[in-house]
C-alpha cells in the first residue's frame, strides 16, 4: 500500500509540470500508409526513405508514391521489438550513395542483437531498387535473449562520426559493465572503425566503442543546432528521460533512475547519486518516448531551436525548450494514435509516421 501511495504521489508531482495539451497549430495531411513502419529519413531530392518493422525498405515521395520494396535489405530478427529499425544517409550521401541500416540479427543459441548495415542504394528504371556492397559495420555486444530495448537509433554529426544508440536488452546490469556496447552510445567512424579520441580508447576491444554509458532503452538520438548530443529514453515504470549526451559519462541506469521496476520495487532516484548524470527532463507518468529532432525551418518560427519528441503511449509530439543545459516541456500536440517517428522536412514541415500496421506518413504544415 505504501508503495501504490509513493508512486501515486509522484505522479501527482510530476504531472503539475507537465504543459497542458495545446490544440495543433498544423494542417495534418496523410500521405501514405504502412506495416509497422518505424523510421524515416530524406534524400537530398526530396524523396524519403522509410523503413517497416518488419524488414521493407521504401522510396516515398511527398505526393505519397511508394515505390517497390527494395531488395538487397539484410534479414531481420522480427519478433518483439525486433526487425528492421533506423535509416540514415551518409553525410555524402549525393557522391556515394551510401545507406545505413539498424535491425535486429539472430545470432547463436536463440540470441539476437542490433547490428547497423550500410550499402549503396541502386534505383534501376524497372524493378526493385536495391543495396550493393552491402556490409554489416557494427554489431551490438554480446547478443542475448529476450527481443527487447535494442534502441539501434542513428546520428551523424557535423563532422562525420556516426552515433549509434544501443539499448540494454531488458538485462539492467549489463547496461553498466563495459566489457559490451549493451546499455551504451558508441561512435565511430562511417565505415564502422573506432575513433582513436573516443573517451575510452585506450581500454581497447569492444570498450573503445562507448561514448557513454548507463542507458535503458534509447530511442531517440539528435545533434542541436551547437553541436551537442541529445538522447531521449524509455524509463522502466515511468521516468523517461531526456539527455544530454557527454562523452565518457554515465547515465545511471539500473542504479539510479527516477522510474521504478515493473514489480513496483523502486530504483532510487537520481538525486540519491550525484556522480550519475540525471537527465535534463523526466517524464512520471510516461510518455513513451521516440524519436527526438531538434527544429530549425521556418515554416513554425515558434518551434525554432524546440527539441520535438515523438510519443508512443502519449500519442503526442512533445515540445521541449532548451536554455543552456536546462530544459522544460512547453507544449504537447495530441495525436489519436501513438507516434514513432518525426523528421523535419526540406521546406520545413514536419513529416511523423505513426505506430502499428495501418500507421500513416504525415505532413505537418502551417494551418
Amino acid at each position: 500500500m505504501l508503495k501504490t501511495l509513493i508512486i501515486a504521489a509522484s505522479i501527482l508531482v510530476s504531472s503539475a509540470a507537465v504543459a497542458e495539451d495545446t490544440e495543433l497549430p498544423f494542417k495534418v495531411t496523410p500521405v501514405a500508409t504502412f506495416n509497422e513502419p518505424w523510421a524515416m529519413t530524406f534524400m537530398p531530392d526530396g524523396k524519403m526513405l522509410v523503413t517497416e518493422k518488419r524488414g521493407r525498405l521504401y522510396i516515398v515521395t511527398q505526393d505519397g508514391e511508394v515505390g517497390p520494396y527494395f531488395d538487397e535489405v539484410p534479414n531481420v530478427d522480427y519478433r518483439g521489438q525486433g526487425g528492421l529499425g533506423d535509416v540514415i544517409v551518409h553525410p555524402e550521401f549525393e557522391k556515394n550513395q551510401l545507406v545505413y541500416l539498424s535491425y535486429a540479427e539472430s545470432g547463436m543459441g536463440n540470441t539476437r542483437g542490433a547490428a547497423v548495415a550500410r550499402g549503396r542504394i541502386q534505383v534501376p528504371d524497372r524493378g526493385r531498387p536495391y543495396l550493393t556492397d552491402v556490409e554489416v559495420i557494427w554489431r551490438q555486444i554480446p547478443k542475448m535473449t529476450d527481443d527487447g530495448h535494442y534502441g539501434h537509433r542513428m546520428a551523424f554529426d557535423k563532422d562525420g562520426y556516426l552515433f549509434i544508440s544501443s539499448g540494454d536488452r531488458q538485462k539492467f546490469d549489463p547496461a553498466q559493465h563495459m566489457t559490451g556496447t549493451v546499455g551504451k552510445i558508441v561512435r565511430l567512424h562511417d565505415d564502422g572503425s573506432v575513433p582513436d579520441d573516443n573517451p575510452f580508447a585506450e581500454d581497447g576491444d569492444i570498450t573503445e566503442q562507448i561514448w557513454s554509458i548507463g542507458h535503458r532503452n534509447p530511442l531517440g538520438l539528435a545533434f542541436d543546432a551547437k553541436g551537442r548530443l541529445w538522447n531521449t529514453e524509455m524509463g522502466p515504470l515511468h521516468g523517461d528521460e531526456l539527455n544530454l549526451v557527454k562523452a565518457g559519462k554515465n547515465y545511471g541506469y539500473p542504479i539510479v533512475s527516477n522510474g521504478d521496476h515493473y514489480s513496483g520495487e523502486p530504483i532510487p532516484d537520481h538525486d540519491t547519486r550525484p556522480e550519475f548524470e540525471a537527465p535534463k527532463v523526466s517524464w512520471t507518468p510516461t510518455i513513451a518516448p521516440a524519436e527526438l529532432i531538434f527544429y530549425s525551418g521556418n515554416m513554425f518560427p515558434e518551434l525554432k531551436g524546440s527539441a520535438l519528441i515523438a510519443g508512443l503511449a502519449s500519442r503526442a509530439i512533445i515540445r521541449v525548450e532548451v536554455d543552456g543545459e536546462s530544459a522544460r516541456e512547453v507544449e504537447r500536440f495530441k495525436f489519436d494514435n501513438r507516434i514513432r517517428e518525426i523528421e523535419q522536412g526540406p521546406d520545413g514541415s514536419l513529416w511523423v509516421l505513426e505506430d502499428k500496421d495501418g500507421g500513416r506518413l504525415l505532413q505537418l504544415t502551417r494551418k
